[in-house]
């Protein structure tokens, strides 16, 4: 069988943004999932988010929130809001969805290619990938020609030929000795404008790469935050998309 990879990231415990994803990519023909991290955070369905990615038999990394979620350390240096949408996510995960999460590296090579959260060059120091400069960084310690990683939501294509490009997100065909480090943008919380969930396309056969919008229903994953107690602003900023 022909492999077709949906690479999905930053579900942030949005289970109605990945549940549209899933069907879209099913629609799509994908035969397998494979995720960047941050299956955790934000939202209102760690738990059942968790349940889907493990039954889909998704390979996963570990993001930045499925870390500090599943690790009983200080939040006291941590933003407010964040430590408090933390601290009600460990509450709500089982013993054995905070093992699973405790359990991801933080980086893996498979299907010949690599995952990644943040970066190869310090994965555990969730270093963000907004420029040129810092993919380079990256580059110096990726040997897959093809990395795919997520953590600031916004869909993006680093490429290194002599230079290193920073290319707006667009269908693209791999070409030998080139090396694409790939933001595939955010399936529960996106950041680029557009609310609708964001993941990518790998077509193995034809080496062919798609990023993919996908409408959800925000209004149901909106409400849900709101009923969980959650600070409201999460909740605006799903409809924002930022």
């Amino acid at each position: 069988m022909d492999k077709k990879y949906a690479i999905l990231g930053d579900i942030h415990s949005n289970l109605e943004a990945l549940n549209a994803v899933v069907e879209d990519a099913r629609a799509k023909g994908v035969t397998d999932f494979v995720c960047v991290g941050d299956v955790v955070g934000y939202n209102a369905s760690p738990s059942q988010c968790i349940k889907v990615i493990r039954e889909l038999g998704c390979v996963t990394v570990r993001g930045n929130h499925d870390h500090y979620c599943s690790y009983n350390e200080s939040l006291d240096d941590f933003q407010p809001l964040a430590a408090s949408v933390i601290a009600w996510t460990r509450r709500q995960l089982t013993e054995d969805d905070a093992k699973w999460l405790h359990e991801l590296p933080y980086h893996k090579a498979y299907g010949g290619f690599t995952l990644v959260h943040s970066t190869l060059d310090m994965p555990e120091r969730w270093g963000y990938v907004f420029d040129t400069l810092a993919a380079e960084a990256n580059f110096n310690y990726q040997v897959t020609s093809l990395c795919f990683h997520g953590h600031t939501h916004v869909p993006m294509i680093y490429e290194k030929q002599r230079d290193i490009l920073r290319v707006e997100p667009c269908k693209i065909k791999m070409v030998f000795g080139q090396k694409f480090f790939i933001n595939v943008g955010s399936v529960g919380q996106p950041r680029d404008n557009d609310p609708r969930s964001s993941y990518v396309v790998y077509c193995v056969k034809h080496k062919e790469i798609e990023f993919v919008r996908v409408p959800y229903d925000l209004q149901t994953s909106m409400e849900k935050n709101i009923k969980a107690g959650l600070p409201e602003r999460l909740a605006t900023r799903l409809s924002l998309g930022r």
